[in-house]
């Protein structure tokens, strides 16, 4: 009789120790997907959230703990924790604590795209599905929009929330290329018109990249590409014709293209002190606040092409062993509020593109929006495993070819 009233003890202790760490009490995955949202946010109360995310901006992580870490306290009583992580890292971590069968995690959110969103979802190592659960979710988001359902080619499945987006853009100094360029062609007689004064980030620069396939969208389309395998003669043959006008432009490039800028803060520093015309973005707010440093001339102008620019969304995801998967919820309810989303929209803030859908916000609220930059015709990602192999052979067919 002793021993169990010991172990009652024991058992009580363990639960007012877990409580006062900050976690809230543990429900099972289908308890916790069975809640509505409401029961949810009640049981985060006084909790604790550790938030793992890119930690290498910091005016992005100046704005979270300054903006984002008191509103989940005062609204919800929720202490939230930031982690800068390296995505590598924390991959790795979420796999070893697979293996050795730790449930109790350390990561409660993660940001996360792309080929890791990949891994996770393929070893099981995600919580889900849950987003559908996400109130600002099903309210502001186009759930129907293909950067949404998939992630670099990898359907969604509801096993990560948007948070985010990036989208690819070519700039131009307006006052000095009068051209209208719409497209690879336009695009191609302003360079030759401009000898020397564009060039693009050598791959695998992720915006120099993102240049390269841009190009083999328009030349190719993204149709023509997306279900590619990763066979890379098939992948050379069928975006040859972009490889060629690569090479075609290449004597028109700043230094005759026989080198490339190494990253984009490179070429953006060239574009600042004029010794280029051109610069290209994954991060279109900022581009403003460049502008309004005058870092970049005030006639810095966006290039759309009619066939579209990439974009990508940045997602955040919950792992199968989080402590807290009630407050991971509600922090990612919040990160897609109205309010959250246009204050890190802000330059000042990150400049980051909102994933809300602008046409389902109330109207007393699109002002809220007004300096977002909004790029046109958007086309998703192809799936991330073509990504490497393109880039090779853009190294072995362009940046090495001297004839």
């Amino acid at each position: 009789m002793k021993k169990i009233i010991a172990l009652g003890i024991t058992i009580s202790l363990l639960f007012l120790v877990g409580c006062s760490n900050g976690k809230v009490p543990s429900h099972s995955d289908e308890e916790i997907l069975s809640k509505s949202y409401e029961e949810i946010e009640k049981s985060a109360q006084g909790s604790t959230v550790n938030f793992y995310g890119w930690g290498g901006n910091e005016v992005l992580n100046k704005w979270f703990d300054s903006y984002v870490i008191p509103n989940m306290k005062e609204k919800y009583d929720i202490n939230v924790k930031r982690v800068g992580m390296d995505i590598d890292t924390t991959m790795n971590q979420l796999i070893s604590e697979k293996q050795v069968g730790n449930n109790k995690g350390s990561i409660d959110v993660f940001w996360v795209n792309g080929e890791n969103f990949k891994t996770a979802k393929d070893n099981e190592l995600l919580f889900g599905p849950f987003s559908s659960k996400i109130v600002n979710y099903d309210k502001y988001v186009d759930k129907n929009s293909k950067d949404i359902t998939t992630d670099f080619g990898t359907a969604v499945d509801n096993m990560e929330s948007p948070w985010g987006k990036a989208s690819f853009t070519v700039i131009k100094n307006s006052d000095k290329v009068k051209a209208n360029i719409v497209d690879t062609n336009t695009l191609k007689e302003a360079i030759i018109n401009n000898p020397g004064k564009f060039t693009y980030p050598a791959p695998p620069d992720f915006t120099g990249s993102a240049f390269v396939r841009n190009i083999i969208y328009d030349i190719v389309g993204y149709e023509n590409i997306k279900n590619l395998s990763e066979d890379e003669e098939a992948v050379k043959k069928a975006i040859q014709p972009a490889i060629d006008y690569l090479n075609d432009i290449k004597p028109y490039l700043w230094n005759e293209g026989k080198t490339y800028p190494s990253t984009i803060a490179q070429l953006d520093n060239m574009y600042s002190d004029g010794e280029v015309n051109f610069s290209m973005t994954y991060a279109p707010n900022e581009v403003e606040a460049k502008v309004n440093s005058k870092e970049f001339d005030k006639s810095t102008e966006f290039i759309n092409l009619d066939k579209g620019n990439i974009s990508n969304t940045h997602f955040l995801a919950i792992p199968k062993n989080s402590s807290n998967k009630e407050g991971a919820m509600v922090l990612i309810n919040y990160l897609t509020s109205i309010d959250a989303q246009a204050s890190k929209s802000e330059s000042k803030n990150w400049g980051d593109m909102t994933i809300l859908d602008l046409n389902k916000i109330p109207k007393e609220d699109k002002s809220k929006f007004k300096s977002s930059v909004q790029v046109k015709n958007s086309v998703p990602e192809i799936k991330a495993s073509l990504v490497p192999i393109i880039e090779k052979i853009w190294l072995e067919e362009v940046a090495n070819n001297n004839e």
